[in-house]
């Protein structure tokens, strides 16, 4: 496998970056991140300028720190759902005139060279989507348990989606807009994940696998990372698989 990125310093990831920074739309689902979303976009915006923050109903200021931070920001009046706030965004990035579109999570797990590193691999390969791999990479801050569970997912992913992955329910994902038009996200809540991988395979997307690094912390186990949240995921991918 190429190396996307072969020295993996500053400058080549800068250069790299350039090559994308017009073309590439960044969408981050977001529902009271108001502590940290400004760094995140701001991390993002050190290497790629456009990125759509889709507030989904926040209580606190997650729309104001977001904008403020120079994302492009839409706003749902009332929660839906991370699977519905990303749908929002990729519509928003299309509109735009995106022709690749990335989901980042808020909470600070993904790292924003990663992005680029899957732009490269896509266009080494000419895929159409590129799904980002922390069992192909490195995962920081992860205890046993979490680590057991997410195996299990990737089994049943396996089973649910007929993809054989080495990730399930990694929010860092890269896709051509050809691809985005095709993909159509109706799972409001957790299991839009699954649904996504399903969409690809149904619609004969050809995908790809990319290292990447997740960094789990104190505020990202607190927001989205419990095992209580992956158990929901599961029940939500269960019922979907019952009345698809």
């Amino acid at each position: 496998m190429t190396n996307p990125l072969p020295n993996n310093s500053s400058a080549s990831i800068d250069m790299a970056a350039a090559k994308w920074s017009a073309s590439t739309w960044i969408v981050i689902a977001a529902y009271n991140e108001a502590p940290l979303i400004g760094c995140v976009v701001r991390e993002l915006r050190n290497l790629l300028p456009n990125v759509v923050v889709v507030d989904d109903g926040s209580s606190d200021e997650t729309s104001t720190a977001a904008r403020a931070a120079g994302a492009v920001v839409a706003r749902h009046c009332i929660n839906l759902g991370q699977g519905a706030a990303l749908q929002t965004g990729i519509e928003c990035a299309l509109t735009k005139g995106a022709r690749f579109i990335a989901t980042f999570d808020a909470d600070g797990q993904h790292r924003a060279e990663d992005i680029v590193a899957m732009l490269e691999r896509m266009e080494e390969s000419s895929a159409d989507v590129a799904l980002a791999s922390r069992f192909l990479g490195t995962v920081e801050g992860i205890d046993a348990l979490r680590r057991q569970f997410l195996k299990m997912a990737i089994v049943f992913q396996r089973i649910t989606t007929a993809a054989r992955l080495t990730d399930a329910h990694n929010g860092l994902r890269v896709f051509r807009d050809t691809a985005a038009r095709k993909i159509k996200i109706r799972q409001n809540r957790m299991a839009h994940a699954s649904e996504i991988i399903s969409s690809i395979v149904s619609n004969n997307l050809k995908f790809i696998e990319v290292p990447c690094t997740i960094r789990y912390t104190t505020y990202s186990r607190a927001k989205g990372q419990r095992l209580s949240g992956a158990a929901r995921i599961l029940v939500d991918l269960m019922v979907r698989r019952m009345y698809r």
